[in-house]
């Protein structure tokens, strides 16, 4: 029986996805599969080993991601987990799109609670 969980998170750019989890730290297998609770598999894109054998796994789903692993196992906090990707996703996007429709950054900062408050402009 599988212990496998599927938690669906607002993110498509599998490179940004890819990018972000490695930047946070994590060692990032592509293609490949998640390990879990006595020895079972299941395949993700993007996978990152645990040394409990309980991965973390990311694999398209229609047009996201989502996160798969055994949480069982894995002993992470998933919404922590899932939030810090989040942000780190969200603000490498938003700096893509910023530099693709010909905006500069005119200021960045972190506030008290983490939000990250960026201001953007473009002479015309």
């Amino acid at each position: 029986m599988s212990h496998f969980t599927t938690i669906k998170v607002q993110i498509k750019n599998g490179e940004i996805l890819h990018q972000v989890l490695e930047e946070l730290g994590h060692k990032v297998e592509c293609n490949t599969f998640v390990r879990g609770y006595q020895g079972d598999t299941t395949e993700a894109e993007y996978v990152i080993r645990q040394t409990n054998g309980y991965d973390l796994g990311f694999r398209r789903q229609g047009e996201n991601y989502a996160l798969v692993a055994d949480f069982w196992g894995a002993r992470i906090n998933q919404q922590e987990f899932i939030n810090s990707i989040s942000q780190k996703y969200a603000h490498k996007t938003l700096m893509a799109t910023v530099r693709d429709q010909g905006f500069n950054v005119e200021d960045e900062e972190i506030l008290e609670d983490g939000t990250v408050r960026v201001v953007v402009g473009r002479w015309v």
